[in-house]
């Protein structure tokens, strides 16, 4: 019986071996799956599992003090994850936490927060997430694997588009104990959705009401994060309060971070307003975006004594770029010819002389400024592969990186690009008639609207008002508030707008969340221009399939060659660095992180220096 018994215990200890083989990936043929600290979207996180603080952070800023933050705009909503309201965006990060946080200084690499620990395998079939044990919500219950699956569900049935767009590739999910969390993603084709998972914010269960939760509320959500929201006046502002007994106070991913006791929003609807109220000291920093601000508008007291800090900082990421965009969804710009034709009539030379000072730079495409741009760059190899299937679609000067933006002679009056413009307008159906271009079928006049929410917006509007008057065309210039701007917009009720597209080194599903045709008539997406386009879908579904940097690049470059190619925006400029204005009250690192200024690294000047464990 002993034998016999021995004989089955050496059996079972087989077959539990032979199990976690093939559930690890051991068995032949199979990647092994690993359990890491980190995971990066391509080769391997830049820290250690023993890292101590981030190298943009100072592990002993000290804590306490308030940070007055000064928002342009407006917001009806705390609930940043449905497409209602204009909700508070701080509430994710301060408030709402998520699996995985962002290391800034990589192009894509997430550290452990509320999950300790993540495992995939080399296939990225599959994600499992643990969750840190000492995990709590404000309230004091324990973060658990059923808020995951809850937060999971939740957002992929009622939150915001991009959020059912992912979560809804998610085949599976489970929860084989109550701090474990598996996703499997068997058929997804996406390598980067273990790293969007890792990012989905997570929402208590037993805080949360399905029933009204796409609905705006001003009511404070429960969070895991290192604020509460402790007072609100609707539309004017937000108090955020440290939580001192914040579960995740001493990790290594948060050391040196999140220093001041109170953070308030303060929201102005101008933007001059918004200006005068930081020279009174009324908010203590402000990203300034208007050159003629930054040159000429920053000589007051308090700027000359000292009182006031200015700091440029030079980011490593892809440039912030801004474009006028149509809305090919409209007759009057579905066609290429009358796209191509508009981007001849915009004077950049013009505008940045008189405007911005000779300050900014124009580019076309996504990406300026990167190694993933394609403006100026010839296809390579593995590009001309990736778009050999819509090779008609893509002209042969977008592919062999001739293609240039024009280039006017800055008077304002350049007649060779308005030539080219009348030329390419006529072969469209257009003539002009007198001092009016008419449509030479219906002969209605060629108008539009420009929809502008800002001062900088509408000065940019009006110069192209009159650029685009010498050929005969009539756009009207509207002006509305924040409010009204933001519904429209993402309602896509507008003729063309102003916007900019931040882009990161590591794009991924986002981009077809921007570009996608799946969006195109999703209300609440950023797919503004409304492209279909077969070409851009195929490099977005490229570049997300992408496993090593030497295929990513040209995928990435592809997709801004097949967006260049439609025409669907007009760049305007540029911006290759941020400038910062702040009172001397407020403190920051010397290190500055890869995606630029990061408020979540500054402190208070005066507060005793923090001495935390290392």
């Amino acid at each position: 019986m002993f034998m016999f018994l021995r004989l089955l215990e050496g059996f079972g200890v087989r077959l539990c071996v032979l199990a976690l083989a093939v559930a690890t990936g051991l068995s032949a043929g199979v990647a092994r799956a690993e359990e890491a600290h980190a995971i990066a979207m391509h080769g391997k996180p830049a820290m250690p599992a023993d890292f101590t603080h981030l190298p943009y952070a100072n592990p002993d800023a000290p804590k306490g003090g308030r940070l007055t933050w000064g928002v342009l705009g407006t917001f009806d909503s705390l609930n940043p994850f449905i497409v209602r309201g204009l909700a508070v965006q701080q509430m994710r990060g301060y408030v709402v936490e998520s699996l995985l946080a962002r290391g800034n200084d990589e192009p894509f690499t997430l550290y452990g927060l509320l999950a300790r620990s993540v495992e995939t395998d080399d296939e990225r079939s599959f994600v499992t997430f643990r969750l840190d044990p000492r995990a709590r919500f404000s309230d004091g219950k324990q973060v658990a694997a059923e808020d995951v699956l809850f937060s999971w569900q939740l957002l992929r049935d009622h939150g915001r588009p991009n959020l059912r767009q992912y979560y809804a590739k998610v085949a599976k999910a489970a929860a084989p104990d109550s701090l474990t969390v598996r996703f499997d993603l068997a058929g997804a084709n996406d390598r980067e959705l273990p790293l969007i998972l890792g990012l989905m914010p997570i929402l208590p269960k037993h805080a949360i009401d399905v029933a009204t939760f796409d609905e705006t509320t001003l009511t404070a959500p429960v969070g895991s994060g290192p604020y509460r929201v402790t007072a609100v006046k609707p539309g004017a502002s937000v108090t955020l309060t440290r939580n001192l007994d914040y579960w995740g106070r001493d990790l290594a991913i948060n050391r040196g971070l999140y220093n001041f006791d109170e953070i308030r929003l303060d929201y102005f609807r101008e933007a001059n307003g918004q200006f005068e109220a930081f020279k009174r000291g009324l908010y203590d920093f402000r990203i300034e975006h208007e050159p003629l601000r930054w040159h000429d508008g920053y000589d007051f007291p308090a700027a000359r004594s000292g009182e006031v800090i200015r700091d440029t900082v030079k980011p490593g990421v892809p440039q912030p770029s801004e474009f006028l965009v149509f809305n090919t969804r409209r007759p009057i710009f579905a066609d290429i010819r009358v796209r191509q034709a508009l981007t001849l009539l915009f004077d950049f030379e013009l505008v940045n002389r008189n405007y911005f000072f000779g300050l900014y730079s124009r580019v076309a495409g996504y990406f300026a400024g990167s190694d993933l741009s394609a403006y100026g760059r010839p296809a390579d190899a593995r590009e001309r592969e990736l778009l050999k299937p819509f090779a008609a679609r893509i002209p042969p000067d977008i592919m062999d990186g001739s293609y240039r933006l024009p280039v006017t002679d800055g008077s304002g009056r350049d007649r060779t690009t308005l030539r080219a413009a009348l030329k390419l307008l006529s072969e469209a159906g257009y003539d002009l008639d007198g001092t009016v271009l008419r449509n030479r079928a219906t002969k209605a006049p060629f108008t539009f609207e420009i929809m502008v929410t800002t001062r900088d917006q509408e000065r940019i509007a009006l110069a192209f008002q009159r650029d685009l008057k010498r050929a005969g065309i009539e756009p009207t210039v509207r002006s509305v508030d924040p409010v009204q701007f933001d519904q429209r917009r993402l309602a896509y009720e507008f003729d063309m707008i102003q916007n900019r597209w931040d882009q990161s080194l590591s794009p991924g599903n986002e981009q077809y969340f921007y570009w996608g045709s799946a969006a195109a008539d999703n209300p609440g997406t950023r797919n503004y221009m409304g492209a279909r386009d077969p070409a851009v879908d195929a490099m977005i579904a490229a570049l997300l399939e992408a496993r090593e940097h030497t295929d990513f690049v040209p995928a990435v470059r592809a997709l801004d060659r097949a967006l260049i190619a439609g025409f669907y925006t007009i760049p305007l400029f540029n911006v290759s660095e941020q400038w910062i204005a702040r009172w001397n009250r407020i403190e920051r690192p010397k290190a500055t992180s890869l995606s630029g200024y990061l408020p979540e690294t500054w402190w208070a000047k005066g507060q005793p220096q923090a001495h935390q464990a290392k």
